[in-house]
């Protein structure tokens, strides 16, 4: 049956009216407060403090049934106004009888969909507007007011994908905006597609975690221990047959770097039915200038060992996978993208040092690196050399001696992790972290594979 002109436009607008603009579809799936912030612009947003004091939390709901609380969170310089969206939380309670697991209900301020308004607590004036999209907390875009109009930064685990871009748009269009007509508006000028997650992209990336996270307990670590390319037990340094002792016949004896080659060869040996060789992960691939205290340190010791076995590693999987014969140079596994162009420091906002020749990225940036590089890099690994400074020597000494393995991955809700390895334990980022804090870490890439079997 036909429809008239006239019919299909009165059925597109009784469909529109089924469900209001302010709450409609956005591709984060986010829920969407646009339309309870039209009615709270005088009596919250631009009250003065003590009269937003006055206001008890409420609960609101928008027209297709999702609930926002509306309240108020005082800082010592600012305070906030909260639309939080409705969530369910696992609770731990304790008792004589043991833990029991309950379901709370909360409004989370970061959580996807919540929008808050900071402004200052002398004056009344707003700071910025913060838009939570993500499932974690730390990765947002917020509105500064800018003049008659406004500015945009897009952050990621206190770095800056994005700041200070104009919007062209007055800061109080953003009091009711929804959260497509904010994404509609900055699609040209923020990094949205840091946004855009596949949770089912990154299957092999957790394959080969719990494999490794498996075979853990046989793992031995050992000082200058690998296997040769038979599976023969040998020194790193020389490559000379190493004895390992009756009682550890069963275990996997290596050291750091040897771990790295362990799993290296868990991707080479399904391919080629052999293990990669010794001598070509060795190979030198940093020059340093004849004059200055790194270029004669270099001459006496070894220290860019993990920086190399990490390029070589990598270039070797790449050759392998490729059929060709890469050299690290011509490989392209060094990671040097440069996607932040601030750090927010415990001193404030900082112009971000981005990637360093020869020295990779500061530990400080590596989370929001990561998230990045797993975003725009589905299913890859990255192997890391860890840079550490000895302040004690003047002048002082960087070198590479520790590596460690990174799986960067989304899980089925969208939520960020990475596991890590490091000399034969797994370790949790943030212990990572607390530990080379100070330091540098410089990444090659590999893809993941669900044909890894390590040996």
């Amino acid at each position: 049956m036909k429809m008239s002109a006239a019919g299909l436009c009165g059925a597109l607008l009784l469909l529109a009216s089924a469900f209001p603009a302010s709450a409609s579809y956005n591709r984060y799936g986010v829920p969407d407060s646009s339309e309870i912030r039209r009615d709270l612009v005088e009596t919250w947003f631009e009250a003065p403090l003590s009269a937003v004091r006055m206001n008890p939390p409420e609960i609101r709901e928008n027209g297709i049934g999702q609930q926002f609380q509306v309240r108020l969170e005082e800082m010592e310089d600012s305070f906030a106004i909260l639309v939080a969206p409705y969530a369910k939380i696992a609770v731990d309670v304790y008792s004589d009888e043991g833990v029991e697991t309950i379901q709370s209900d909360v409004f989370p301020g970061d959580a996807p969909g919540s929008w808050v308004l900071v402004r200052d607590k002398k004056t009344g004036r707003p700071l910025c507007i913060r838009c939570f999209f993500a499932s974690d907390g730390e990765i947002f875009a917020q509105f500064l007011p800018d003049g008659r109009t406004s500015s945009a930064d897009f952050l990621i685990y206190n770095c800056y994908a994005a700041r200070g871009v104009p919007t062209g748009l007055p800061f109080r269009r953003f009091y009711t905006a929804s959260f497509d007509e904010v994404i509609q508006w900055t699609e040209r000028t923020l990094p949205w597609q840091y946004a855009d997650i596949y949770g089912d992209d990154y299957h092999a990336a957790q394959q080969m975690a719990a494999v490794i996270r498996e075979n853990l307990p046989r793992i031995l670590i050992t000082d200058d221990a690998m296997y040769d390319e038979d599976g023969a037990p040998v020194f790193v340094s020389d490559g000379l047959p190493r004895t390992i002792a009756d009682g550890d016949a069963e275990k996997i004896s290596v050291s750091g770097a040897g771990f790295l080659k362990w799993i290296a060869d868990g991707i080479i040996e399904p391919l080629t039915g052999g293990r990669l060789k010794r001598l070509p992960l060795l190979v030198q691939t940093v020059r340093y200038k004849d004059v200055g205290f790194q270029g004669s340190l270099s001459e006496r010791y070894e220290i860019s060992f993990a920086l190399n076995w990490i390029r070589n590693l990598a270039s070797a999987i790449m050759s392998v996978r490729t059929g060709a014969d890469y050299l690290y140079n011509e490989s392209g596994v060094d990671v040097r993208i440069e996607p932040f162009a601030a750090e927010l420091t415990a001193g404030g906002i900082a112009n971000s040092a981005g990637f360093m020749e020869n020295a990779g990225y500061s530990v400080q940036v590596l989370k929001a690196l990561l998230y990045v590089l797993a975003v725009e890099e589905p299913d890859t690994f990255y192997f890391a050399a860890i840079r550490e400074t000895d302040s004690r020597r003047i002048p002082e000494v960087k070198a590479f001696n520790e590596c460690a393995v990174f799986f960067p991955y989304f899980t089925a809700d969208r939520r960020f992790a990475c596991a890590v390895f490091m000399n034969g334990a797994e370790l949790s980022f943030d212990e990572f972290f607390a530990r080379y804090c100070r330091d540098f870490v410089f990444l090659t890439r590999a893809r993941c594979t669900e044909q890894f079997f390590p040996e």
